[in-house]
């Protein structure tokens, strides 16, 4: 009688354990666990601080009565400050040296390794994208160091062989010195975006080329080229993406440039000068939306070209 009553005990809480268990493998749960701690950082960190500084950006605080509700009045301000689009124009500068540089490189470096034009393969790879496991403070304070105009690597060299220095992070200068160090360091990104589109392509394809007299170039300009036309796509909305939210290498560069790049020298460092100097917190918030908004403004426009004009060529 005991031992039914032990044996009762024993299974029941099992079979209670292999229906929880059999309930939860039909909701399908592993997909939602696998995104869940990335679903979690994003909103913890993306969203909420997003959402916060658009909550403050509606507001103003004066010396006497705290914060006052003013609606879209910072926004009017931004749009009516100089400073902000100073910034504007110099990130638009930089992304008019940047991006084509950075683009055509990267597909070049791809369409070369693609060709087998390059016999060392591994060592070619490594080379392109070590720069891009550099972290980005450390390859532009290298780069900083290289362009000082006191005790810089490059004005040593110039001046050991006679030659006038060029002053790098001159104001004429300094906007190509900062799109150098971003062509260096994601060259490497953007070359494995095209490579691993090139490795897609059909060999077939390329081997019916052959045939019919095609040489490497004549190829890659109208087989390949148009074929990884979805990565080149891909790559240049990050490079704008990037280019609006250029911060770090400018930054990092003050110190050897402090007249030249100023507390607005891009929309993002104007944003943080706002906010963690003047301690002008709304009005930082609204720079920062306007931000936001040229970034998904400018993504769309340039999505909707690139449709357009595949829609045509189809």
């Amino acid at each position: 009688m005991n031992t039914g009553v032990q044996k009762h005990v024993v299974h029941e809480p099992s079979a209670h354990r292999r229906l929880i268990r059999e309930r939860f493998d039909n909701l399908k749960l592993a997909p939602y666990l696998f995104v869940l701690p990335f679903l979690l950082f994003f909103v913890c960190f993306i969203i909420l601080p997003a959402l916060y500084a658009g909550y403050l950006s509606l507001f103003k605080t004066g010396i006497v009565g705290g914060q006052h509700f003013v609606g879209l009045e910072n926004y009017a301000r931004a749009l009516n400050d100089s400073r902000f689009w100073e910034g504007v124009l110099n990130v638009l500068h930089f992304g008019l040296w940047m991006i084509p540089i950075l683009i055509g490189a990267a597909l070049f470096s791809a369409l070369i390794l693609d060709s087998d034009m390059v016999h060392a393969t591994s060592l070619f790879r490594i080379g392109i994208f070590i720069p891009y496991a550099i972290p980005g403070v450390i390859a532009t304070l290298l780069w900083g160091y290289l362009y000082g105009p006191n005790y810089g690597l490059i004005t040593q060299l110039c001046e050991m062989f006679g030659i006038r220095p060029p002053d790098l992070l001159s104001s004429s200068n300094i906007v190509t010195s900062i799109a150098n160090i971003s062509v260096w360091q994601y060259l490497g990104y953007n070359f494995i975006i095209f490579h691993a589109a090139l490795q897609a392509v059909p060999h077939d394809l390329m081997e019916a080329a052959t045939l019919d007299g095609a040489n490497r170039w004549t190829s890659a300009l109208y087989i390949k080229l148009p074929l990884i036309r979805d990565a080149v796509i891909t790559a240049l909305l990050f490079s704008i993406i990037g280019t609006v939210q250029l911060f770090n290498e400018p930054f990092l560069l003050q110190p050897e440039a402090r007249d030249v790049v100023t507390s607005n020298f891009t929309p993002n460092i104007f944003s943080y000068s706002l906010a963690f100097r003047s301690q002008q917190y709304n009005y930082a918030g609204a720079v920062s939306f306007l931000i936001a908004l040229i970034t998904g403004l400018l993504s769309y426009l340039f999505l909707w070209i690139s449709n357009r004009k595949k829609g045509k060529s189809q």
